[in-house]
Parts: C-alpha cells; structure tokens; sequence
C-alpha cells in the first residue's frame, strides 16, 4: 500500500451474491418459475469497500473469504475495483453465500449463509490515527465492537442488519447510517450524536441526538436492484462528510450515488468519481 491513506477502511462481510431475478417474490411455500439466475460478488462489507474505492480512488478491505473458487472470485473483484486486499483472510471455511430473490421493481428477499464472515478476527489488524473505519453488522458484533475500539479516527457503524447495540459501541460511532425500518428497531439510536436515516423513495435525514438537523430527497430513477444502493450511499455519505460537506449536502451526494446504484444490476455498481457527484448536486441546488 502507498503512503497515500485509502479513502475509507470498512471492516465487514465479503459474500458471493447468488441472485433468482423473477416477476414478483414467492409467498411462503410457494415455488416460482421462469427466473434468471446470476452470480455477483457481494456482501455488504465488500460492496461498500468497492463502492468507496470507485468514488475515491481507493479502499481497505478487512474481511474474510473461504480458499475456495468463490473466495479467489470474491478477491479478484474487490481487486479490480482498486480495493486493498492484503488484509482479507482466507480461511477453511467456505465463502460467504447471499440466496437472493429479486421481482421486477427490485424489492428484494434475502437469506445470507455467513461461511468464513463468521470467523474473521481482527488480530494484528492497526488502524492509524486518520483513518476512517466504517462496519457493518454481518460480521458479528464482538468483531466490530473490537474495530471500535482499535479505530482511532472517524468511526461508522451501519446498522444493519438491525440488533440490539451496546453503550459503548454506540458511545464511539461518530456516525450510524441505517434505513427507516432499521431505525425504529434500535431506540438507543434516538440518543445517537449523529444518525443517518434512509427512507428510499423519499431521501434522508440526519438525525443528531434524536433531532433532525438535514435532509435532502431522492433522485428520479428507474429501479433495477435494490441490493447494493444502501451501500453505495452508505460509502458516499461518508467521503462526502470527509470532504468536508455539511450534512445536508453530503445526504445529496449520497442520494445521488445511491439513485445510481439502483439503476445498476449488480450489487457492486460501476459509480464515477465522487468529484462528478459533487459537481452534480451543486448543479442541481444551482438550479432550484
């Protein structure tokens, strides 16, 4: 790695997507037919990574996959998106795996078989003193409590999946990012000096301490795959914050990125410089 800090470090799952496109999603013991299967690397840990790096040039991944196809897959792709890798284990367990349905609006059903995510560990792992951290839930919460408690800068915690979360670890988040129903299934984060909310169609707000001090709404776009978009904004909002926006201009950024990335198939969309994002917000505040 060069001497030049990555735009963001993220601590988080690494996971093979396997994903059934179909008309509409099944009730329950119902079977579908007439899908298309597809295969992406996924997981949200390695989704917001890959997004990070494409929005800033570079990105640290500190996870874990299996040594087997899918692991080398999971690797190749984080790589090619200029991720660093040298910190990604690969153990015995297998891969990571993401059973997916998708309908034709792109709402989502999603079971994740957590494989080698469930054994990653943080020994000798460093953070230096500005680097930005951000985590998931997928990995386990003693792991990303141990990441909040090595980070020594900017730390942020995307909640999700929802759990209850400790004092302590919502004490050292500078940021928690979470969408509405996340939200309202974690109280403490009423009491959260800053928080992040998502509410799709209808943009974001940030919340400090329980009260709302930015929003801006969504952009137009045509859904085709919900599954990477919270990523995506979760891994602009923070650059944006980093380049020094103030929190309703960062949400816009965020939003713009985000309304990208649903209108990409793949879990892990293909996004421009954050300086294009920047660029297309100013416009568009230009013009109201």
């Amino acid at each position: 790695m060069s001497n030049k800090l990555p735009a963001l470090t993220v601590v988080g799952s690494i996971n093979l997507d396997l994903i059934a496109t179909a008309q509409r999603l099944p009730t329950a013991g119902e079977t579908i037919g007439e899908a298309v299967l597809s295969e992406q690397p996924g997981g949200k840990g390695a989704n917001q990574a890959a997004a990070a790096a494409r929005l800033g040039g570079s990105a640290r991944m500190i996870g874990a996959v299996g040594n087997d196809a899918h692991g080398q897959l999971m690797l190749d792709a984080l790589a090619g998106a200029g991720v660093h890798i040298s910190d990604v284990a690969v153990l015995r367990d297998a891969t990571g795996t993401a059973l997916i349905v998708v309908d034709r609006d792109g709402e989502n059903q999603i079971v994740v078989c957590p494989g080698a995510n469930s054994h990653l560990s943080l020994e000798g792992v460093e953070f230096g003193p500005d680097e930005t951290v951000l985590c998931q839930l997928e990995v386990g919460l003693p792991v990303v409590l141990e990441a909040a408690r090595k980070a020594q800068g900017f730390f942020v915690l995307n909640a999700a999946p929802a759990m209850d979360l400790s004092a302590e670890l919502l004490e050292r988040c500078d940021l928690v990012i979470v969408n509405e129903s996340e939200y309202a299934l974690i109280p403490a984060l009423e009491d959260a000096k800053l928080v992040a909310v998502t509410y799709g169609g209808d943009g974001s707000v940030m919340f400090e301490y329980g009260r709302k001090v930015a929003e801006a709404p969504s952009a137009s776009v045509t859904v085709a795959n919900t599954i990477g978009a919270g990523d995506a904004f979760c891994a602009a909002l923070v650059l944006a914050l980093q380049h020094g926006l103030d929190n309703g201009r960062a949400l816009a950024v965020a939003n713009a990125v985000g309304g990208d990335a649903v209108g990409d198939p793949a879990s892990q969309p293909e996004l421009a410089q954050l300086s294009h994002y920047l660029e297309r917000t100013a416009a568009a505040i230009g013009t109201r």
